[in-house]
């Protein structure tokens, strides 16, 4: 093995895989070919031939193009860099906006179908924002190299770029970005531009602050190193998704409704917000931090209470110990569940189940995880009733999912 790192090959693209990479085949292996789109004739540097079952490389010359290539939205990250030159985070940057959304459609429902034999013709939304896809950003990481200098990683390494632009940023967060400074001895750079309150940084370990986020009339309280979606747009529409994803017919608000991976509350006051005061709902999440604001953002209802627990064992021992009361109103209940990338997985998804909810909303940012649990929701008795995308992550693969599962 490698013997053909480092070596040009031609190959014709043929299909999308999870990840934002393409698929080829040379001499009749897979070749995981990035920067390319399906359709496209490319000439491409092979990076890694350790693995029998397939290879990866990286393109360096477009010799057929496809009619969705557009000039990259960043040069940084542009085919006619050096492979080992290209920034990170923009991978789709090449693809025009609408073919994006169509090949990060053909992941999610290519994944449906082979994990979960789920069919389904949903459509990748956009949400707001220019043309181009670019200026959603409203928090970006920098790396620091040994000089000081800071940038991107390089696309799937951990080597730094130094750039000049950060089109994916908002104006704001672009505004205050040190791209030309130098910080000798940090490790990383926090840029963040809350929807209140300006612009700022956090300097490796500088010390946590409190910001304020908006959605629509509500403020959502939290620290500036803590979680919050990326997008400018996107916990405005995340919250009406969750809220239009839930059937009205099914929910209780007496329920022991549930917002599982709750972060600082932003789908528990989601649901508070559409059915009211009364609302009863437990919100649980790892992140300390998060819980304390999750209480303090949930303090309009009176039957809302935050939890700091690991989810999975938090549910595992709520159905080992749940008494006859209790079952009943989680038998009636409501359960919202944004899980990190890797999802929920097995453990999470057989205690969920094991309380028998009315049903779920199942908030997916990955959709090999997201297919994956919803196929061992299947095997336990609830179906994807509905589905929405998202596209949440303009210019990069990234797509969100949002899932109703109900009891056949």
């Amino acid at each position: 093995m490698g013997e053909w790192i480092g070596r040009d090959v031609e190959l014709e693209v043929t299909n999308i895989a999870h990840g934002g990479i393409s698929v080829a085949r040379h001499e009749g292996r897979v070749v995981f070919v990035a920067d390319a789109i399906p359709g496209e004739r490319v000439r491409a540097r092979i990076s890694d031939d350790n693995k029998k079952s397939f290879w990866r490389a990286d393109t360096v010359e477009v010799l057929e193009a496809s009619p969705h290539r557009r000039a990259h939205i960043w040069s940084a990250a542009s085919v006619e860099r050096a492979p080992e030159n290209r920034a990170g985070g923009a991978e789709f940057g090449h693809i025009t906006l609408e073919h994006q959304r169509e090949l990060k459609r053909q992941v999610l429902v290519d994944s449906l179908q082979r994990m979960a034999k789920v069919e389904s013709d949903v459509a990748v939304e956009a949400l707001p924002g220019p043309a181009d896809g670019t200026g959603w950003r409203t928090r970006l990481r920098l790396h620091v190299d040994d000089s000081g200098r800071p940038g991107p990683y390089a696309a799937r390494s951990h080597r730094v770029i130094t750039v000049d632009d950060l089109p994916l940023a908002t104006s704001a967060l672009a505004e205050v970005a040190p791209l030309g400074d130098r910080f000798p001895g940090v490790e990383s750079i926090d840029i963040l531009a809350p929807s209140t309150g300006g612009a700022r940084l956090r300097i490796g370990d500088q010390a946590k602050s409190a910001i304020t986020e908006t959605v629509g009339d509500r403020q959502f309280q939290l620290f500036d190193s803590g979680f919050w979606q990326v997008h400018r747009h996107a916990a405005g529409t995340l919250t009406d998704a969750v809220q239009r994803a839930i059937d009205d017919t099914l929910f209780d608000p007496k329920a022991a409704n549930l917002d599982l991976y709750g972060g600082v509350g932003l789908l528990a006051a989601a649901i508070g917000d559409k059915y009211g005061h009364g609302v009863r709902i437990t919100s649980v999440e790892s992140d300390a931090d998060a819980t304390d604001h999750a209480a303090e953002n949930l303090s309009d209802w009176v039957g809302a209470q935050a939890v700091t627990a690991r989810v999975e064992r938090w549910v595992r021992e709520l159905a080992a110990s749940a008494g006859h009361e209790e079952r009943a109103r989680l038998h009636a209940a409501t359960i919202v569940l944004d899980p990190p990338r890797s999802g929920a997985g097995r453990e999470v998804v057989d205690s969920l189940v094991d309380l028998q909810p009315a049903q779920l909303v199942y908030v997916a940012c990955d959709p090999v995880a997201f297919a994956r649990d919803v196929n061992l929701f299947h095997e336990r008795g609830y179906e994807l009733s509905e589905l929405r995308a998202l596209d949440m992550f303009p210019n990069t693969h990234h797509v969100e999912a949002i899932g109703t599962l109900r009891r056949a």
